[in-house]
């Protein structure tokens, strides 16, 4: 493959993985620790995941049980998860933090299935930009050694590229919708 052509596919893997991860932070009916991953505590001045500063671990399928290594700590935490847009109640029982996930309700399944689609549609469109980005790059080199017909070969091969990007993109939203929905 060209490695004009490479940096492109590069940059659409880039927003493939971070499609990935924002969709596993959207929490489907079970607990699952990655809805904790953009939550930051203060820790020594320090805005630090809570993964680097307690235990975390998934007891019962609808619970997330977080324990500090230090107590200070529970406060601090306890705190954050209250600030966050999790929409969850956390448990302080002192020395722990039990995060109790609801049986999510049929028209809060829908906002999330949303809120998937609205992730998807701006994974695509950073795709597009990507695709654009590259098609401008070789407009750019006409007048140089590269004939007409190979920037227009580099062309087909990024939309090609581009629309394989998006399919991938409506998969992964089709698979998560479909595992938000379920009950």
């Amino acid at each position: 493959m060209n490695e004009k052509l490479q940096t492109y596919e590069e940059k659409m893997k880039k927003t493939m993985a971070n499609l990935d991860s924002e969709l596993a932070t959207i929490r489907a009916g079970r607990a699952n620790p990655n809805v904790l991953n953009k939550i930051m505590v203060d820790y020594y001045g320090s805005p630090t995941p809570i993964q680097q500063v307690a235990n975390v671990s998934v007891p019962e399928p609808r619970m997330i049980q977080i324990q500090p290594w230090e107590k200070s700590m529970v406060k601090v935490i306890e705190k954050a998860i209250q600030t966050s847009d999790l929409g969850i109640n956390p448990a302080n029982d002192g020395s722990s933090i039990r995060l109790v996930f609801p049986e999510l309700t049929e028209e809060r399944r829908k906002e999330l299935v949303k809120d998937v689609k609205k992730k998807g549609e701006a994974a695509k469109v950073a795709i597009r930009n990507i695709r654009r980005d590259g098609n401008d790059a070789f407009k750019k080199l006409k007048g140089s050694d590269v004939s007409e017909d190979e920037i227009k070969d580099m062309e087909d091969d990024l939309q090609n590229m581009t629309d394989k990007f998006v399919k991938e993109v409506d998969k992964a939203v089709d698979v998560k919708s479909k595992e938000v929905m379920t009950v």
